[in-house]
């Protein structure tokens, strides 16, 4: 294989995806490899595409909710592949991966999806702005960094005219498309792309969600439902079990419409002459809560419904792999990556954590999965600032957590003392916490947890990036502290 194309449905969950839903990625895992137990690091976006890049895990890359920028010091996927000789193109529609956190290192450019004019001075802030207060705050601090004329205009497209129903999928497929068509030389590629429509807001064109409503339930009526994941957690309003499903329909609508795109941009490879000698990546980088267990959105804790996301990838040994059942981790992609195409990076593979999925790879499989969620995101303090005074449920999540999970067993364990354990296969929803009946499984996952981790409690969440000691210790032998 020569080029590479890693692709991320941003917020898709596994447990969404399908025949119906998305058609096209089903047809990639059928003719490719689909990984059925793959998990992210962290259960939103940041620290889930830093490990991604990275091949560590979240207290490990140490980019968090607490220092929301990628250390210079870590080397990078992007990276690899420049100093490989690729040409290295990214297409980002969510504002934390931009240059503002570090993430275009490596690449030859990185674009911003919501942007419709093409800036270095980065209104993301405003788009990120969690309501209407924290936006116009953003915008006076950043309209006059560079040319407020182009600021403005990137403003006004981001919040009131981007088109209903795309957050840039359309205007990114096309192009990636005309770049493709334009490429006059042979070098090889390295293309990353971030489709952000099945985040909050789901807003998908009415044809799509009319396919996924409720027979007695209108676009008009979905639409409506206020969508604002902060404010249900912290009680400012109710949603109902109806009112969830429509918007569970409408989140399944999104991820439709975001596979036309994916199949769109297999017809421009396919168009280009570059499919066949392309390895294809499809993932998710998380999921999402759309009513389970008592939540909107994917913060504060670590059930699989955030975690279990989808991972195909098609061409080379992969094309014909079927579907694999052993646990896998998105920290895995760059050694698979770099494996499959046959670059050696000695930097990148030890610093991380990673196995190769590559069908003839001597790594060992995994009999664990890992994961973290190092600082609430929002923090309490931003939500104290919009909401006054919070619910003490809300509060209580402003904790560290660690997840281990095999096949049978998930472990959670927070650095207040709360701990869960759930039996996957009998449990697999996570409904009936067993701890207090499995204390030697307790004891034993525990265990692994200390094993592969420093102590909770020696966990940082300051502007300073905290590494585990022998992190520290291996980006010193290879020069980078």
């Amino acid at each position: 294989m020569r080029n590479v194309v890693l692709v991320v449905l941003d917020t898709a969950r596994a447990t969404s995806t399908g025949q119906k839903t998305t058609p096209t990625l089903t047809q990639l895992a059928d003719e490719g490899t689909a990984f059925d137990n793959a998990f992210a690091t962290a259960p939103w976006t940041l620290p889930s595409h830093a490990s991604m890049f990275t091949g560590t895990y979240p207290s490990e890359h140490g980019t968090h909710g607490g220092h929301t920028y990628l250390d210079e010091a870590l080397r990078t996927l992007p990276e690899a592949f420049a100093d490989a000789g690729y040409e290295t193109v990214g297409v980002s529609n969510n504002t934390w991966i931009t240059e503002e956190f570090g993430f275009d290192r490596g690449f030859d450019e990185l674009r911003k999806g919501w942007q419709y004019i093409q800036s270095d001075a980065d209104m993301g802030a405003v788009v990120r702005g969690e309501d209407l207060r924290e936006k116009l705050q953003a915008t006076r601090r950043r309209l006059f960094d560079g040319n407020p004329m182009v600021n403005a205009a990137n403003i006004l497209y981001s919040e009131l005219l981007q088109p209903t129903g795309d957050d840039g999928a359309d205007r990114s497929t096309a192009w990636i498309a005309d770049w493709l068509t334009a490429r006059d030389d042979d070098q090889p590629f390295f293309l990353f792309c971030n489709y952000i429509e099945p985040h909050v807001e789901y807003d998908p064109p009415k044809a799509y969600a009319e396919q996924f409503l409720p027979e007695d339930a209108s676009y008009d009526e979905a639409v409506a439902i206020r969508q604002d994941p902060r404010a249900y957690d912290c009680e400012e309003y109710e949603l109902s079990d109806r009112e969830f499903a429509l918007l569970g329909g409408l989140y399944r609508a999104e991820l439709a419409y975001v596979d036309d795109k994916l199949g769109e941009l297999r017809t421009a490879l396919e168009d280009a002459g570059t499919w066949d000698e392309t390895l294809f990546v499809v993932c998710g980088d998380h999921g999402e809560h759309i009513g389970e267990h008592g939540f909107f959105g994917h913060q504060y804790n670590l059930y699989d419904t955030l975690l279990n996301v989808p991972l195909v990838v098609h061409g080379g040994s992969f094309t014909g792999g079927g579907q694999r059942p052993d646990m896998v981790q998105l920290l895995d992609l760059p050694a698979t990556l770099l494996e499959t195409v046959g670059i050696e990076d000695p930097a990148l593979e030890k610093q991380g954590s990673g196995r190769s999925m590559h069908p003839d790879s001597t790594s060992k499989p995994r009999d664990v999965v890992f994961a973290e969620y190092v600082a609430p995101q929002p923090s309490i303090d931003r939500l104290e600032a919009r909401f006054g005074d919070i619910p003490n449920r809300v509060r209580a999540f402003d904790r560290r957590l660690r997840a281990v999970r095999t096949a049978k067993y998930k472990y959670v364990r927070s650095d207040d003392g709360f701990e869960r354990l759930h039996d996957i296969e009998t449990d697999p929803l996570e409904h009936t916490d067993i701890a207090a009946e499995e204390s030697a499984q307790v004891r034993t996952l525990r265990d692994r947890l200390e094993e592969r981790f420093e102590p909770l409690s020696d966990a940082g969440t300051t502007d300073d990036v905290a590494m585990r000691e022998g992190t520290k210790e291996r980006l010193a032998d290879l020069g980078y502290l």
